[in-house]
């Protein structure tokens, strides 16, 4: 297995390559807006730089949170919301919205210990828990020392970080949590956003991201592209199947093809999975599109069509080298089925192709 500081350059350096382009469809250049997850911005960047040249479609994407990304999406101020928790069935009708997954990613924990090498600290679900829930205050706790025999721990203060925005990548972790403590589910519990026991907020997954590397003792968790672009350090956790697994696209990819797509705006659920080489922590994010779009931003509905069609049809690449995981080809052709379901004012369907 790679290094972590191998790796992450190797990311690094992959992640500007260019993405394969194909020929303009429209001469002129177009622009759709999005707004929500910050979860997915490193890739829907990457992306969106590649179809300037190869859509001559500009992406403004505003990183925003995924509450955040609902509220706009609902309130109809830009052509799409991004979020991390999906919606509800019955919460997708009432707004008018046709939801649809993008990509993979995954949440790791990140943290700042002098000392302690990347991948190197070992996690179990109880030393997690007991961390963010302020019964663990210091790192040489003799649990966490038990646990890593192999390596020095420092004695620092523990510093827990988290989302102070509504967090799709929040949603994610405290499902986690929750799924691995019933203290957590009965507490806490799992959301957007939480009153969590101690620590301190960070907004944004580069808000975390900073917080944790400016602070020593710090723990927080981000989905992985952050860690990997920061070059922060991550930890090993142990999975539902007792095994202490690294976050690599490795293991995110075990927990991905386990995934169950035949779901409600195809929400699969990818978190805690059984499985030796399985990452516990994986999920899909997902697109909030209108199925009614108003007269002046039909254009900006078939846009972003056009624009996911074409991520989905050329973006893998990109995507894996920023660590996430593509759609299969199989749930590529649910998302387009899906979009059937977006029409004009006059109610015919807004094509795309």
């Amino acid at each position: 297995m790679q290094n972590g500081f191998n790796r992450r350059s190797l990311m690094l350096g992959a992640a500007a390559l260019p993405m394969a382009a194909a020929a303009p469809a429209f001469a002129q250049q177009a622009t759709i807006t999005g707004a929500g997850a910050s979860f997915p911005r490193p890739v829907y960047e990457r992306w969106g730089q590649a179809a300037r040249e190869a859509l001559n479609i500009t992406l403004n994407y505003q990183s925003i949170g995924s509450g955040g990304g609902i509220n706009q999406i609902t309130n109809r101020t830009v052509d799409f919301g991004a979020t991390d928790a999906p919606l509800p069935a019955a919460q997708l009708a009432e707004r008018n919205l046709v939801q649809f997954p993008t990509v993979m990613g995954s949440v790791v924990l990140i943290v700042n210990l002098p000392g302690v090498a990347d991948n190197a600290l070992k996690l179990t679900s109880e030393i997690l828990v007991d961390l963010f829930a302020g019964r663990i205050t210091r790192w040489n706790d003799p649990r966490i020392v038990e646990a890593n025999r192999e390596i020095r721990i420092p004695n620092l203060p523990v510093s827990p970080v988290y989302r102070a925005d509504a967090s799709g990548t929040t949603f994610v972790f405290t499902t986690y949590l929750s799924r691995i403590s019933e203290a957590w589910r009965t507490g806490p519990g799992a959301a957007t956003s939480v009153q969590w026991p101690v620590g301190n907020g960070a907004r944004g997954n580069e808000g975390v991201a900073n917080a944790v590397r400016n602070t020593p003792g710090a723990i927080g968790y981000t989905e992985n592209a952050y860690a990997t672009v920061n070059r922060l350090v991550t930890t090993q956790l142990r999975n539902k199947s007792g095994r202490f697994v690294q976050p690599t696209l490795a293991t995110f990819q075990a927990a991905a093809s386990l995934a169950d797509w035949n779901k409600p705006g195809l929400a699969a659920d990818l978190v805690d999975l059984s499985g030796d080489d399985v990452w516990p922590i994986v999920s899909p994010t997902f697109i909030l599109l209108p199925t009614n779009p108003v007269a002046d931003r039909v254009e900006g509905s078939r846009n972003t069509m056009r624009f996911f069609d074409w991520t989905m049809r050329t973006g893998g690449d990109a995507a894996r080298r920023l660590e996430y995981i593509p759609l299969p080809e199989a749930v590529q052709g649910l998302v387009r089925a899906s979009w059937s379901a977006v029409r004009d004012p006059s109610g015919r369907p807004i094509t795309f192709a």
